[in-house]
């Protein structure tokens, strides 16, 4: 440990450091968002001891969207967005404003300060007296970027590692990213590499005059990787600046596009939004082309199973649909109907023929369950309140949970929290989550459970209530997902709700306020 002393003078350079961070703050000129940001909901869950638990932050797309084929393969190519410039200029804030104004969930977001080589102890060294050159292209691995932006392209999923500017290392955990219909890869030296160009479907130079990135430089470097200003402007002078005039500002004449003030330039984003928009709708990768395609009537699929509307099934829908519904009552009506749910769910689980002897002493040829085990995995937090009536129906049932949020800054769904029993690949899984709208979080569900090699024809969706558009989504990127309900409702609106529906059955239950936009907070904390 440091001395007394020498804790104090640490400290005290914290505070200055602090203080020059916060005086650049008004040396940089406003930034213009130009696009009110989507409202998100949220989701909380309870900490339990885990069976199994993830150590590592792993990042999905939000599922995936009709335009996939019947085997459950992307069916086309996603639009790929390249984001030049030099440090600072502020790329990662041009494509969050691009993200942001496309209003299209299934955007993933790749950052080429993920991908720096790993360094020798040599190289370390010199790192930590500000002398190794992060800004030439050998300090990149551009062998896994293109890997990485191929198998992206064509919706697989990849690990992308992650990277600790602290302590100029990768860390050892990695996150995982699904192909989604645009990606947009961002990084100084995002046009310096032949091979990477060819797979970029557009290219936009982000230009910022060279005071303004000092000045954003210095904030950054001073008040999130913990450096000193004098090392800051050391580096920048020797390495910065040079490499700029020499690697990143002649990469300029390959742009597509040039974006003056970075994400001052409102007006030049726009253009980009609209150029996009078209790009995706010729590609038939809108989210116009979705709703339109989900719309349509197509019949509903095999794969979908609705409990029988008797009525004492309408008459419990009649009392949980009614918004003035007691809180009391909804709770009590909603366990009866998912004890209900349940229960037809469990027919479509495979058994076989078995003997037993009765009392009298007499054969009895009954049926038993010919699997190894049920696991219930809830989708928070709606879903976790499906779990007492699987729990009261199938004895020493294991129970899993899922916990998927939006990151608020890059718009890209997170996996917060998974809890998955061991050896899960070998049960059938009950996958609960109490309203489906657009199918989004539940795909995204599936490709978790697909993710720990659970069968896709071992998965059964069970849900409260479902949209035809949600049906659709599901079954056709899913076609082997069993899909239960005890109803489905016809429309979505232009929130995401479904229409007539059942409100923000999270809300209702737990008593807990309603988001303002009105999104279903079972969509898992973004809508689409």
């Amino acid at each position: 440990r440091d001395p007394p002393g020498r804790q104090a003078e640490k400290s005290e350079t914290a505070c200055e450091d602090r203080s020059n961070a916060e005086s650049l703050d008004r040396l940089l000129p406003p930034v213009g968002t130009g696009h009110s940001p989507r409202k998100r909901t949220t989701s909380q869950c309870k900490s339990e001891p885990p069976l199994l638990r993830t150590s590592k932050r792993t990042i999905y797309t939000a599922g995936r969207p009709p335009w996939y084929n019947e085997h459950g393969t992307q069916s086309k190519e996603a639009f790929a967005i390249g984001l030049g410039g030099g440090s600072a200029s502020g790329k990662t804030t041009v494509a969050r404003m691009i993200i942001e104004a496309l209003d299209v969930p299934w955007v993933v977001l790749l950052s080429m300060d993920s991908f720096y080589k790993v360094l020798t102890e040599q190289q370390q060294e010199q790192a930590a007296h500000n002398n190794f050159n992060f800004d030439h292209p050998d300090a990149f691995d551009f062998d896994l970027i293109i890997s990485t932006l191929k198998k992206l392209k064509q919706g697989k999923s990849v690990k992308v590692p992650i990277y600790d500017f602290t302590t100029h290392s990768r860390k050892k955990d990695w996150k995982t990213l699904y192909g989604a219909n645009v990606i947009i890869f961002e990084g100084i030296m995002a046009f310096a590499d032949k091979t990477l160009l060819e797979l970029l479907d557009m290219k936009i130079f982000v230009d910022t005059d060279s005071d303004i990135r000092l000045v954003r430089r210095l904030r950054r470097d001073i008040s999130e990787r913990g450096r000193d200003i004098e090392g800051v402007i050391k580096q920048y002078n020797k390495f910065v600046k040079p490499s700029f005039d020499q690697y990143i500002q002649p990469t300029m004449r390959l742009a597509d596009i040039v974006v003056p003030r970075g994400s001052g330039n409102t007006v030049a984003i726009d253009l980009i939004v609209q150029h996009v928009h078209s790009q995706l709708e010729e590609r038939e990768l809108s989210v116009r082309a979705a709703l339109a395609s989900a719309h349509q009537c197509h019949p509903l699929p095999r794969t979908l199973s609705v409990l029988k509307s008797t009525p004492q099934v309408r008459g419990m829908h009649t009392i949980i649909r009614d918004k003035e519904t007691s809180r009391d009552e909804f709770i009590f009506y909603s366990k009866r109907l998912m004890r209900l749910l349940i229960e037809h769910a469990l027919s479509f689980l495979p058994f076989q023929d078995c003997i037993v002897r009765t009392p009298q002493g007499q054969d009895y040829a009954g049926k038993c369950y010919a699997g190894k085990q049920i696991t219930g995995v809830s989708i928070l937090r709606a879903g976790e309140t499906m779990e007492p009536a699987l729990r009261a129906v199938c004895k020493d049932v294991r129970i899993g949970t899922i916990l998927i949020q939006t990151n608020q800054l890059t718009g890209e769904p997170e996996l917060h929290y998974l809890r998955l029993p061991k050896d899960i690949s070998d049960d059938h899984v009950i996958l609960m989550d109490c309203t489906v709208s657009t199918g989004a979080a539940a795909m995204m569900a599936v490709r978790v459970l697909l993710d720990h090699d659970v069968p896709e024809d071992k998965i059964f969706l069970l849900s409260l209530l479902m949209a035809e558009m949600g049906v659709h989504s599901v079954a056709y990127a899913f076609p082997r997902v069993r899909i239960i309900t005890t109803a489905v409702d016809k429309r979505v609106n232009d929130l995401f709700r479904i229409i007539p529906g059942i409100g923000n059955f999270g809300d209702r239950y737990f008593g807990t306020d309603a988001v303002p936009d009105g999104s279903d907070e079972e969509e898992v904390a973004y809508t689409g």
